[in-house]
């Protein structure tokens, strides 16, 4: 069995949480913007997936085809990605 130190298994609860509260966010802002209702600020958004919820994010916008029609907000949201498995992996390495 793997054994996980301390650090790994924060790291997994924190970006399991964090994805997961980012892909209902990105839902819900969908939803919204179906029946005009007031959205989540984009700026919100941005913050969530920085946090760490660009996977989350790229997931939520595939399968609720959210954002999609911006390719900028597209390509913004794989770089951060690109930035935090990078950045994964030198804290795990």
């Amino acid at each position: 069995m793997i054994e996980l130190s301390k650090i790994n298994l924060v790291l997994i609860v924190y970006f399991t949480l964090i994805n997961l509260i980012t892909f209902i966010t990105f839902g819900i802002d969908k939803s919204k913007s179906i029946n005009n209702a007031r959205r989540v600020s984009e700026k919100t958004l941005w913050i969530m997936s920085f946090l760490g919820g660009s996977l989350g994010a790229m997931l939520a916008m595939k399968m609720f085809r959210h954002k999609t029609k911006k390719l900028s907000f597209q390509a913004m949201m794989a770089v951060i990605l690109v930035i935090q498995i990078f950045v994964i992996y030198l804290i795990l390495k």
